[in-house]
């Protein structure tokens, strides 16, 4: 069984245990039940598939997983939007994925760079593949507190340093998150094994990371809130927006936007005087 038949297997057992019977709306089938969600023979009815067929995909056992199969997964299994991605991901073949791409230097894109230059009264960070941070303005580094060079992997600050855990309120629900932007993006690329071995890192020093990979979830960090408790300005409330551009797909610009009128909106300029002044 190659890895990617194996991942395929574990989301779409972790999807199956999620989901019960009557949230799946059949009738259970009778006799004892040994799982917590849908037995293989439930999931393989609801998606129109022979049990047969569907104990071979749990197993890694189908080399090539049509679209119309994908999409009756999906279906059955009550996956949202972002999962029913993931699983297409996971179900592509492997001879549409190269390792090779993945292992280059990583230049910030020109564009993003002048869009960040140009929001330099908002915090602002540029994530590359793997979130490398490719750069990011002052104002950023002074609402973390961390000086985010580029090169930095936000994912081992996030979980390494305990300075992130102190600085982000939610540092738990913005972490789970996190972990499941990881796995989304491993899906998509399982060549890259420089994001393996992050993955793997992350997992061995971090049991919480270890929780939530095995949990298969997966998220895409397009929008979340973060909130920051600041040593000076006090408690800071952000919407993190990621925008992407299609020359660049695996660069994200990560904006720490905040609602008019709100106390973060009022202590922010104020914080961008002090990084002004220091520059």
């Amino acid at each position: 069984m190659t890895r990617d038949r194996a991942a395929l297997g574990e989301f779409l057992r972790a999807c199956r245990d999620r989901l019960t019977p009557a949230e799946a709306g059949i009738e259970a089938f009778p006799g004892r039940r040994r799982v917590p969600g849908l037995r293989k023979e439930e999931a393989a009815l609801l998606a129109g598939l022979s049990t047969d067929h569907y104990s071979r995909l749990e197993q890694g056992r189908q080399s090539r997983v049509s679209d119309d199969v994908v999409d009756a997964l999906a279906r059955a299994l009550r996956l949202t939007g972002v999962e029913h991605g993931h699983l297409r991901d996971l179900a592509a073949p492997t001879s549409r994925r190269t390792a090779g791409a993945w292992s280059s230097p990583q230049r910030p894109e020109p564009g993003l760079l002048r869009v960040m230059t140009s929001l330099d009264h908002l915090p602002v960070l540029l994530l590359g593949r793997r979130a490398e941070v490719l750069a990011r303005n002052a104002l950023l580094t002074e609402v973390l507190g961390h000086a985010m060079p580029a090169g930095t992997s936000f994912p081992r600050y996030l979980f390494t340093d305990p300075a992130a855990r102190e600085r982000i309120a939610n540092w738990r629900d913005f972490a789970a998150a996190a972990v499941g932007g990881l796995r989304l993006e491993l899906g998509r690329n399982p060549g890259d094994a420089l994001l393996t071995a992050l993955v793997d890192e992350l997992r061995a020093a971090n049991p919480q990371v270890a929780g939530w990979w095995d949990e298969q979830g997966v998220a895409d960090r397009t929008s979340q809130v973060k909130q920051i408790v600041h040593p000076v300005a006090g408690d800071l409330r952000f919407h993190i927006e990621a925008v992407t551009v299609p020359h660049a797909p695996h660069q994200r610009l990560v904006v720490y936007t905040v609602e008019p009128g709100s106390p973060t909106a009022h202590v922010l300029p104020l914080l961008a005087s002090w990084t002004a002044s220091v520059g």
